[in-house]
């Protein structure tokens, strides 16, 4: 038995239980707290969280939270998003996930991602195996760029927006299809699962991914992870098969030789 077998299973039973009440009100009208420029806040979200920190915390009771709807980190630390994708949630697109993990000490050791209108539960023990509903995954074997279904962000609300067109439209004609699916943790499975082959978003928060890192690391991929200069809990993620030439592909023309 591996030594956070336990906690995974608290995360599971978090995951599903938050899921589930997403699900039921998938088709509820929505009580919205806040309406931000590129994005909005659902009271939902603060009861799923709500609901995730109850079940942790009643199971692991000395073990901190951080989430996206608030909580405080601590040497043991619950990283929750209760609700990743909460336009495409806000829209009626059913593409959107809950995400759990468990960082001890400054590590992730464990991660569980659960999209509940597909009934996909990804999860993962850092050194074990990265399954999606009990199923050993693997990231793809794909190593030519012309191959890959990739994600490339360009937010345009945190100074990002200019820099990441460009990135996504010089890429774009090297692979073989362009995906935004509207929730990184989501996204980061379907890397780990061999649906997609690299994800790339200039401005991500720590809630949004640390669950999926653990599940794309198991199953062989590789996740770059750079903090802004003055926040920690945000930066730049750059994730791949492990395979691809990534890295190159992604090098823009300098604006002097565009002119």
């Amino acid at each position: 038995m591996n030594e956070y077998t336990t906690q995974l299973r608290s995360a599971r039973l978090a995951a599903l239980s938050a899921g589930n009440l997403l699900r039921e009100s998938f088709n509820a009208p929505r009580v919205i707290d806040e309406v931000l420029a590129h994005d909005v806040k659902l009271r939902l979200d603060k009861e799923c969280q709500q609901l995730i920190c109850n079940i942790l915390q009643k199971r692991h009771p000395n073990y901190a939270v951080l989430g996206e709807e608030g909580g405080s980190g601590g040497e043991i630390e619950w990283i929750v998003d209760p609700l990743d994708g909460t336009v495409n949630y806000y829209y009626g697109i059913p593409l959107f996930c809950v995400s759990i993990a468990l960082r001890v000490h400054g590590v992730l050791q464990l991660g569980c991602v659960y999209a509940p209108m597909t009934g996909e539960l990804y999860s993962a023990v850092r050194g074990g195996p990265s399954l999606l509903n009990g199923r050993e995954i693997h990231v793809s074997t794909r190593d030519h760029m012309n191959q890959a279904i990739v994600f490339i962000g360009h937010g345009s609300h945190d100074g990002s927006g200019e820099s990441g067109i460009r990135r996504f439209m010089h890429i774009s004609s090297q692979v073989c299809k362009m995906r935004i699916l509207g929730s990184a943790a989501l996204s980061l499975c379907y890397v780990a699962a061999g649906k997609l082959d690299a994800y790339v978003e200039q401005s991500i928060h720590l809630w949004d991914f640390a669950a999926a890192q653990v599940i794309l690391e198991a199953a062989g991929g590789t996740l770059e992870f750079s903090e802004h200069q003055d926040d920690s809990l945000s930066g730049s993620v750059t994730a791949w098969n492990g395979k691809l030439p990534l890295h190159e592909a992604l090098q823009l023309p300098s604006t002097a030789a565009q002119s």
